[in-house]
C-alpha cells in the first residue's frame, strides 16, 4: 500500500474542498481507511474512516454533519468531502489504511499513512 493525499489548498470560511486519497499500488480496496488531521502545535487528530466496502462512515464530533468520507473502489480511492469548512479545519490532512477492513478512531490501528494534504481556512 503506498498511498496519496491531495486535494487540498486555501479557502475561505465557508467554502468547501474535496480531499482524494489514492494508493497508487492499488492494494487498499480490502482496507479500511481513515483521515486524520495535525493543526499546528496539536496532536494529530481523527476526521472520518470507512471501512473496506464504504460502510460504517464514522466521523469526529467537530467535522460530522458538515464532512462526508466515501470511496469508490473502482478507482481505488477514499474521498473527504468537506462542507462549510471553518478556520479551525486547517490542518495537515492525512490518510491512511487500516490493518484490517475496518477502521475506527483509534491511528495505532492503522500501518499505512500517505504524505499530507495542506488545508488553510481564511476567515
Amino acid at each position: 500500500v503506498q498511498l496519496q493525499a491531495s486535494g487540498g489548498g486555501l479557502v475561505q470560511a465557508g467554502d468547501s474542498l474535496r480531499l482524494s486519497c489514492a494508493d497508487s499500488r492499488r492494494t487498499f480496496s480490502n482496507n479500511g481507511v481513515g483521515w486524520f488531521r495535525r493543526a499546528p502545535g496539536k496532536e494529530r487528530e481523527f476526521v472520518a474512516s470507512i471501512s473496506w466496502n464504504g460502510g460504517q462512515p464514522s466521523y469526529a464530533d467537530s467535522v460530522k454533519d458538515r464532512f462526508t468520507i466515501s470511496r469508490d473502489r473502482t478507482v481505488n480511492r477514499v474521498y473527504l468531502q468537506m462542507n462549510n469548512l471553518k478556520p479551525e479545519d486547517a490542518a495537515v490532512y492525512y490518510c491512511a489504511a487500516a490493518r484490517s477492513a475496518y477502521s475506527g478512531r483509534d491511528s495505532s490501528t492503522y500501518n499505512y499513512w500517505g504524505q499530507g494534504t495542506q488545508v488553510t481556512v481564511s476567515s
